[in-house]
């Protein structure tokens, strides 16, 4: 099958001749009289030009049961401008913005190139193939070995490995911990010590209960040599304080040069708790840097604070769900769920306030504006984000495409998109986004992490249990 528009070189493959194995659809031919046929043609014609707005769906601020958190829920964006691309040009010569809905907001960006970047298209000819079906909500990946996979299941708390080649599936590792699986909670990321080799240690996030509700947790533990069980467990870190709800715990790890681990935790999404983002004694909406032992790293930029937790590397963030470092700067990058609206892309450095609850490009569910509609971030002494969604993109995984297999994607930023359902490819140059595309538009799938295998594969993981596979045409073969 040819992708139709947009992706005029993109073939798809579907494994076992799946021509939509996971639900098969074929229709039968249906015939109508002809005046049957244009008097329902009149019928709807004359519906159409009503303009019928209530036949629209209201996003619904009810995150993780049906649009997942509504946040992500509502748009779309693309990719733009660069060399090796074809960009749509309007009358007046420019690419047109891979955006092509209204905004939800009246907020005018920071600076021009902050919102709503000029679409692009791959030019490269690519295979797209599922190669694993039937799992549960995929949230987290990691290569461990190569085209071999450990991915988090996170209702039913499983730890799975997945081979790429075989497309064979384990039975789920023993071990793992004890998760509150409510809403949005379960078994979330996963990821594996910089010396595995040796040490053969698997970090995991979680969402835990403790006294006083749910946290955000993280333990470790090592694969048995015979991939069967995680040996002595431990929890190593809780985002405290604890709260009774069941929404926003971030919860992305990844290791720095260091050996150190940054995790990402939520602001759990009610109001006044959310307000706890600015907070500098709650490690809630920030990003946290430790040492593998769950210790803070003695660099931080609140360690001689004693009002502060030692742990809060940056704060102000709402609910961060993708991380990766840039391969050619080492920045720091991630990407965050805003509300209704204002989708963040943010460059993370140390002791600085990103700004939520406080200013937001977004607006709440119901309508009203966030403080007044103060979006303006630096104005407020906050970090504006490089980069923002209107309407949402809905942002989960996200990894920087650190590999030549296609060349034309080489330091690109790939990002899940759960509502509107595809994959953003982000093109950065100096720190500013100039280009965004959508790809996979037409699956209809959450989209909830990506990784960049060794061998140039792009890999995506999906809430309906599928794990796709992108690489270069003939490069899977």
């Amino acid at each position: 099958m040819i992708f139709g528009a947009g992706f005029s070189g993109l073939n798809f493959n579907i494994v076992s001749s799946i021509s939509y194995k996971r639900g098969e659809k074929t229709m039968g031919k249906v015939s109508w009289p002809r005046s049957t046929f244009s008097l329902m043609l009149i019928f709807i014609l004359a519906l159409a030009a009503c303009g019928n707005d209530d036949a629209l769906e209201e996003p619904t601020d009810d995150p993780d049961t049906a649009t997942e958190e509504s946040e992500e829920s509502d748009a779309s964006t693309e990719e733009s401008a660069d060399e090796g691309a074809d960009e749509s040009a309007n009358t007046d010569g420019e690419a047109e913005p891979a955006e092509t809905e209204p905004q939800v907001t009246d907020f005018e960006p920071a600076f021009p190139e902050q919102t709503r970047a000029p679409e692009v298209v791959t030019e490269a000819e690519l295979d797209v193939e599922v190669v694993v079906e039937d799992l549960g909500v995929s949230w987290g990946m990691e290569e461990f070995d190569t085209n071999r996979l450990l991915v988090t299941q996170r209702d039913s708390a499983e730890l799975l490995i997945v081979n790429l080649e075989d497309r064979s599936v384990s039975d789920p590792i023993e071990g793992t911990p004890e998760v509150n699986n409510e809403d949005q909670g379960g078994l979330l990321d996963v990821t594996i010590a910089p010396d595995f080799d040796e040490s053969r240690l698997v970090f995991l996030t979680f969402s835990q209960d403790i006294e006083g509700g749910t946290v955000t947790s993280v333990g470790k533990g090592a694969l048995s040599e015979d991939e069967t069980s995680l040996e002595d467990f431990e929890v190593i870190f809780q985002a405290t304080p604890a709260y009774d709800g069941t929404l926003h715990y971030g919860g992305r790890i990844i290791f720095d040069d260091e050996e150190n681990l940054f995790l990402t935790t939520g602001e759990r999404s009610d109001d006044p708790i959310r307000e706890r983002a600015q907070d500098l004694d709650a490690y809630l909406g920030k990003v946290i840097y430790i040492t593998q032992d769950g210790e803070p790293v003695d660099t931080n930029p609140f360690i001689e604070d004693e009002d502060a937790l030692d742990g809060i590397y940056s704060y102000g963030h709402r609910n961060t769900q993708g991380v990766d470092f840039h391969p050619e700067t080492g920045d720091l990058w991630i990407v965050e769920f805003g509300p209704q609206a204002g989708d963040e892309l943010n460059i993370i450095e140390p002791g600085n306030n990103y700004g939520w609850p406080v200013v937001s490009y977004g607006i709440e569910y119901t309508g009203e504006l966030i403080n007044e509609g103060i979006s303006e971030h630096e104005a407020q002494g906050f970090v504006e984000p490089r980069y923002y969604w209107d309407p949402t993109s809905a942002p989960s995984g996200m990894s920087f495409y650190d590999n030549d297999a296609i060349p034309e994607w080489e330091n690109n930023l790939f990002i899940g998109g759960l509502a509107p359902n595809y994959i953003v490819r982000v093109i950065i140059e100096d720190d500013i986004i100039v280009g965004e595309e959508r790809l996979l538009t037409e699956e209809g799938e959450r989209f909830r992490d990506i990784l960049v295998t060794e061998d140039g594969a792009l890999i995506a993981s999906t809430d309906g249990g599928l794990i796709y596979r992108i690489t270069g045409a003939g490069e899977g073969e």
